[in-house]
């Protein structure tokens, strides 16, 4: 049975996603006011040689410290499951 971890350091999670080949990025959407906000999300390469910029429309690759900077200004935590290796956001006050 697998063990969910909720990681909320810095460098914990930057290990377990760059450990999985991943990259941080950001992508601005539209509430239905209109209003744009930043989403984080985290792009994996599942294959050998594919390239990141094969990320989602909307999506744009971004700096550690700037995708960090956004996790602490919304106040948000990395779920993870290390043997399933699945991740999700979630509010850090449901972390504690």
């Amino acid at each position: 049975m697998s063990r969910m971890h909720t990681l909320t350091r810095h460098r914990d999670i930057q290990n377990w996603v760059s450990d999985r080949r991943g990259i941080p990025a950001i992508a601005r959407v539209r509430n239905r006011f209109g209003e744009e906000r930043s989403q984080l999300k985290l792009s994996f390469q599942r294959a050998r040689n594919v390239p990141h910029e094969s990320l989602d429309d909307g999506m744009s690759p971004c700096s550690w410290t700037a995708w960090l900077a956004e996790l602490d200004r919304q106040q948000l935590a990395l779920k993870v499951d290390p043997a399933a290796d699945d991740f999700e956001l979630v509010e850090r006050r449901e972390a504690n």
